[in-house]
């Protein structure tokens, strides 16, 4: 099919400003091996209701290694990851006699992409279908924040500032130096691996609605995509929710790392929400940068020195962080999430979690089945270990 695009209404859901939704992707791991189960309908028949309905906040994912819990929308940090943790405890309610351990990282450190099994489901099928040994290869582990906003208008403007931000976000949730048993070298392999399917990576960054709405009606018009939710980028608007949808991190570890993380995400848009109100131009970078950032941010994680501003001005990722959590501690407490924002610190003093991974594989001389044990001794302590 060839030729220009019908015309496409892309309605945006009305949604209550600065509310939040977090979704977190969790790894089914064996208890004695550390390697991949491939149990995730065992899991989610064993979640069904007494009507046989199933769970509310617990979903299927691409492979069946995988489960996906979602919190509800929420006006808080710490209430949307409350909604996580229920879910997660219902989940051990049925691995634990199973012999299944729960685990987060960006990609699991050993295991083989080709040993796992695709979920049966007609979008699952034709993705693999289509994208062939890249989606095949897609054994990776994301969180997603959601935050409402409350008008249209607002959203590709705030979608252009949060990307000055990709790499703070990247860099500090970064859990990907391990994929198939070596090390990559990078801090966030996820990161590159996942922008090799159709409609992924950073996106476009468009001034109108109009124009986004002209790309998916392209897109769909010409068989790229056959609605919305195919277009996979780092940052996109949800026009289903009504807000704006941040897919930059890797799987995040530990519930602690995951609030603090989805704090920073809150403050944020917030944050730009605000300055919109208040007539002020909100921060923007050239393609360019970005995608220099994005790879600076995957390869070298917490040591990376991204380009800051259009002047092209540049500075320790970790330093701005450090910036960030005292310029947005106002903004924290209007959301009553400063002790989350300031549990970024944590990961500042300790180390990402690509570091923690490293440090564990070089005091037990490689074995990378210790760092699985680490990575399931973080999720249940619930904190960096």
């Amino acid at each position: 099919m060839t030729g220009r695009s019908r015309d496409l209404s892309l309605p945006f859901a009305s949604s209550d400003r600065s509310t939040i939704g977090l979704e977190w992707e969790l790894a089914l791991v064996d208890s004695d091996s550390g390697d991949l189960r491939q149990v995730a309908q065992t899991v989610l028949d064993g979640l069904r209701g007494a009507d046989g309905s199933p769970h509310a906040n617990v979903t299927q994912e691409l492979l069946l290694n995988t489960v996906e819990v979602i919190s509800n929308p929420r006006r808080t940090v710490r209430e949307a990851a409350d909604d996580l943790e229920r879910s997660i405890a219902d989940i051990r309610a049925i691995t634990d006699p199973l012999r299944v351990e729960l685990m987060c990282a960006g990609t699991h450190p050993f295991a083989r992409w080709d040993h796992q099994k695709v979920t049966d489901k007609q979008r699952y099928n034709t993705l693999i279908d289509r994208t062939q040994w890249w989606g095949r290869q897609m054994l990776i582990y994301g969180v997603h924040v959601h935050v409402g906003i409350e008008d249209r208008d607002k959203v590709l403007p705030i979608q252009r500032a949060m990307h000055c931000f990709f790499a703070h976000l990247q860099s500090l949730s970064a859990s990907s130096p391990f994929w198939g048993g070596k090390d990559t070298g990078y801090a966030s392999n996820r990161a590159l691996m996942f922008q090799q399917l159709p409609t992924a990576g950073l996106g476009f960054q468009f001034d109108e609605w109009s124009e986004l709405e002209q790309y998916v009606g392209d897109m769909m018009h010409t068989g790229v995509i056959d609605g919305f939710d195919e277009v996979r980028w780092d940052i996109r608007p949800s026009p289903r929710f009504g807000t704006l949808e941040m897919r930059i991190c890797d799987g995040i570890t530990n519930i602690t790392e995951l609030r603090a993380t989805a704090a920073l995400t809150h403050c944020l848009v917030e944050h730009f929400s605000t300055m919109l109100d208040e007539g002020k131009e909100l921060p923007s970078l050239p393609g360019w940068f970005l995608q220099e950032n994005k790879w600076r941010s995957a390869r070298y994680g917490m040591d990376a020195i991204i380009i800051l501003d259009r002047s092209g001005d540049e500075g320790l990722v970790t330093d701005d962080v450090a910036r960030l959590i005292d310029e947005l501690a106002p903004v924290a407490e209007r959301l009553g999430c400063a002790a989350e924002l300031e549990d970024l610190k944590i990961t500042l003093r300790r180390g990402a979690s690509y570091q923690r991974q490293r440090a564990v594989a070089r005091r037990n001389a490689g074995e990378l089945d210790a760092v699985v044990a680490s990575l399931v001794k973080e999720m249940r302590a619930g904190k960096p270990v």
